[in-house]
């Protein structure tokens, strides 16, 4: 399979003319990221104009030339998975598998495999070795960072040599803090695992809170000893001309989070 041009990705893709994101965080040469927008696609509607999401009401043939257009970017397809706001991590390697694997995160030590989620307000965590060794991607919406999804994917890493403290992580889109209205469950399973979590939660006179997915991404990464985190900020609910969001839309589409080492280490 042919690789892209050797020019940096973020000046790639500015010169399509997309705003799609480029993490800004200090990692090694040949670690390499991205986050697709709603743009640079040809699906219509509600899911205009890029939705990378099959099954979620869209015409095959717009997902089809959808990804095919994010193709342009990566090293080789993206490795989707059959993701179902759990805590199951793949470990991607250079066979490909016949299936989707079924998993909200992935990890991978081979060179130009892409690990790839796709999500619409919940929180894309994207990982580095700080030496270039393993990179991950996980896909948190609360129940999964609630369920330790984060904690899995750093796990994982360690078990192929990238240590805690050696890893580099970068929050990518998701529903802010102002938008992000949760019940008492969502307290509660935050709780149960950790007190502190009540700091991010703002409570509100009609018995709901709003919860900081950021907040509590960064609590959790720092509890299992990833200290180097960037990224957030973002609000993909509020920031409709940008970003899909189920919980402003519902019928809308998928964003991709996607993170590789690159084939030949550029």
């Amino acid at each position: 399979m042919t690789s892209p041009p050797p020019f940096p990705l973020a000046q790639r893709i500015a010169a399509a003319g997309l705003d799609w994101i480029v993490p800004d965080w200090s990692v090694p040469r040949g670690v390499h990221a991205l986050v697709t927008t709603r743009s640079g696609g040809v699906s219509t509607g509600a899911r205009a104009t890029l939705n990378l999401g099959a099954g979620i009401g869209d015409s095959d043939d717009a997902v089809a030339e959808n990804r095919r257009r994010l193709l342009a970017f990566c090293p080789a397809p993206p490795r989707w998975m059959h993701q179902v706001h759990g805590t199951g991590v793949a470990i991607h390697v250079a066979q490909r598998a016949t299936t989707p694997a079924v998993a909200d995160a992935a990890i991978t030590c081979e060179h130009g495999v892409v690990c790839a989620v796709l999500t619409a307000d919940c929180l894309p965590v994207v990982f580095a070795e700080r030496r270039g060794g393993a990179v991950g991607i996980a896909h948190a919406g609360w129940r999964g960072l609630a369920a330790g999804v984060l904690e899995r994917t750093v796990a994982e890493l360690g078990s192929v040599g990238a240590r805690a403290d050696d890893l580099l992580a970068w929050l990518g889109p998701a529903i802010g803090p102002a938008g992000f209205e949760v019940g008492a469950e969502v307290l509660a399973a935050f709780d149960a695992v950790d007190p502190r979590a009540q700091e991010h939660f703002v409570g509100k006179s009609s018995g709901k809170w709003n919860a900081d997915l950021y907040g509590l991404a960064r609590q959790r990464l720092a509890r299992c000893g990833v200290r180097n985190v960037s990224g957030g900020g973002f609000c993909t609910m509020t920031d409709a001309t940008r970003f899909f969001s189920w919980r402003r839309d519902r019928e809308g589409g998928r964003m991709a989070a996607l993170v590789w080492l690159a084939p030949d280490g550029s």
